[in-house]
C-alpha cells in the first residue's frame, strides 16, 4: 500500500511505482509558469527531489531536462519556438525536390514565392 506525505509541495512516496508516475506529473507542471523566476525556483526543488530519489530512470530524466533547462526557461520568458520557421523550411525543401533543380536562383525564388506567399490568385 502506497503513502503518501506533502511536505513543500513535493511529496514523498512509499510505492515507487506511484513515485515515478508523481514525479513525472510534477514536472510537466514547468510548463504552466508564468515567471522565469517562479520556474527556477520550482526547477531547482523538483530537480533535488528526483536526483535524491533512489530510481535510475528519473535521475537519468533529471540530468537530460538539466541539459535543456536555460532553453526552456528561455521559453517560459518569450513562449515563442522556431516551430513556424521549421515548417517553412520544410516547404522550401519540399519545393527544391519536386523542381529537381532550378535554372536559375531567380526561378527558385519566384517558386518560393509562389508557394509558400499566400498569395491570392483567384480573380474576384
Amino acid at each position: 500500500m502506497c503513502q503518501t506525505y506533502l511536505h513543500a509541495r513535493m511529496p514523498r512516496v512509499d510505492c515507487p511505482d506511484h513515485g515515478v508516475r508523481q514525479m513525472k506529473e510534477m514536472l510537466r507542471n514547468l510548463w504552466g509558469y508564468v515567471y522565469p523566476e517562479s520556474a527556477w525556483k520550482f526547477w531547482k526543488r523538483w530537480y533535488f527531489w528526483a536526483t535524491h530519489s533512489r530510481l535510475e530512470p528519473i535521475q537519468e530524466a533529471a540530468r537530460t531536462v538539466k541539459s535543456h533547462i536555460a532553453h526552456i526557461m528561455t521559453y517560459l520568458k518569450h513562449r515563442v519556438t522556431d516551430a513556424m520557421s521549421e515548417s517553412i523550411n520544410s516547404k522550401i525543401q519540399a519545393i527544391k525536390q519536386m523542381a529537381c533543380g532550378f535554372r536559375n536562383i531567380e526561378h527558385f525564388k519566384t517558386s518560393i514565392y509562389f508557394h509558400c506567399g499566400g498569395f491570392n490568385l483567384y480573380p474576384c
